[in-house]
């Protein structure tokens, strides 16, 4: 079998944890499988690194940023390489040029494009065991790209896509994908199998067991995963296309504080209004969540929606330069101290009422919803983060009832 596995920084954060995943890996080797491990930067280098380049230059330029962060995985992998050498299991450390993994062009957010996997072809012929960088990619000019937050999952999933692998493990310091935050909610039931329709929603939401762009690429080309314990030997979680038990009517509860409101008032009430305020938005990269518009009074009308914080002050600013041109508004309200939780299932799809159900579970809570959202297989409210535990626990214990 050629077996992908991907270990996150808390699996590799020190030397005995580092050992730790080398010996798991040399049982796989010792049993005639083709290992590719992906690594992740060990444990919080990435935002040691963060920290160092703003105290050094805070408007340091996305490609620097990009450049001095790949430093993490390329640490990790090599210290992997070293580990199972030591234990005498022959393996090799590559980063994204020598692989090469190619990528768009965007600095912190880049996308995979391609691998080319002429060299991890030949190492596993070797027999070797090949230990890749995740997170990072190399763009049409040579330079380092990283493929932002968790994207060492993506590349975990591109690389089982472009070998064919088998098997694509994914190994975290959780056993599996649970009902919702198991360090919020202290009854969340830990899932056997998800739908990756489900899955990318929760990760999309903020469930941060797994990157959503992983699940969308792994759906994309069939790539079934596991997610497990690096730290035990738990059978984990199974993502793949159907699940055999009858499906739930919610899999789980999805909870994102990385979020913030923008309202934008007294636009004209005219076509075009809602394109020209989003479409300046995509032209910077901005992804809008929840939108809510309402009338307003006097021919103008109100938008209001939801941004990532970290795209929030790109958002204001590209909103504030046009207010008085195209867009015509009054002015612009933001709102940081809120918070989504979410409901997701694709049992709801054949069932009324689910959405009360939610929305009894915070009233009885004396929980405030701010704005709505809805699909087939997802339901997500915003409301103020404060609330935001005691929410979590009552809409959870609404669908998953605790047995007395």
């Amino acid at each position: 079998m050629l077996i992908v596995k991907k270990f996150g920084g808390t699996s590799v954060a020190d030397k005995e944890r580092i050992f730790n995943v080398a010996k798991r890996i040399a049982d796989d080797y010792k049993k005639g499988h083709e290992i590719v491990v992906v690594l992740s930067a060990m444990g919080k280098q990435t935002d040691i690194l963060l920290s160092m380049a703003k105290d050094i230059n805070p408007k340091a330029s996305k490609r620097e940023i990009d450049m001095l962060l790949t430093t993490g995985e390329q640490t990790s992998v090599a210290l992997m390489a070293m580990a199972l050498d030591a234990l005498g299991i022959p393996a090799v450390s590559l980063n994204a040029y020598q692989v090469a993994m190619h990528t768009t062009s965007t600095y912190g957010n880049s996308r995979i494009k391609r691998i080319d996997t002429e060299r991890i072809n030949m190492e596993l012929e070797n027999k070797r065991v090949v230990v890749v960088t995740g997170f990072q990619g190399v763009n049409k000019l040579d330079d380092y790209t990283t493929l932002g937050r968790g994207g060492s999952d993506s590349t975990a999933v591109a690389i089982a896509a472009s070998l064919h692998a088998d098997a694509c493990e994914i190994y975290t310091d959780v056993d599996g994908v649970y009902t919702t935050d198991p360090r919020i909610v202290k009854d969340a039931k830990k899932l056997k199998e998800i739908t990756y329709d489900e899955m990318l929603e929760m990760a999309s939401l903020g469930a941060g067991v797994l990157h959503n762009r992983s699940v969308e690429m792994a759906k994309k080309y069939g790539v079934q995963l596991v997610v497990r314990s690096s730290l035990n030997n738990s059978e984990g979680t199974l993502i793949k296309e159907e699940v055999k038990m009858e499906k739930m009517l919610v899999s789980g509860v999805a909870a994102d504080k990385n979020t913030a409101r923008i309202a934008v008032i007294g636009l004209e009430d005219q076509p075009g209004v809602a394109f020209k305020l989003f479409n300046h938005l995509s032209r910077h990269d901005v992804n809008v969540d929840i939108i809510l518009q309402s009338v307003g009074r006097d021919g103008t009308k109100d938008i209001s929606f939801t941004v990532n914080d970290e795209d929030l002050e790109t958002a204001v600013e590209t909103i504030e330069r046009h207010r008085q041109g195209s867009l015509k508004c009054e002015k612009v309200d933001v709102e940081k101290d809120v918070a989504k939780v979410s409901i997701v299932g694709a049992g709801m799809m054949s069932h009324v009422g689910v959405a009360a159900k939610m929305f009894e579970a915070l009233y009885d809570v004396g929980v405030n919803i701010k704005m709505i959202s809805t699909s087939e297989i997802r339901v997500t409210v915003l409301i103020d983060d404060k609330d935001l535990d005691r929410a979590m626990n009552a809409v959870h214990d609404k669908f998953f009832p605790t047995q007395k």
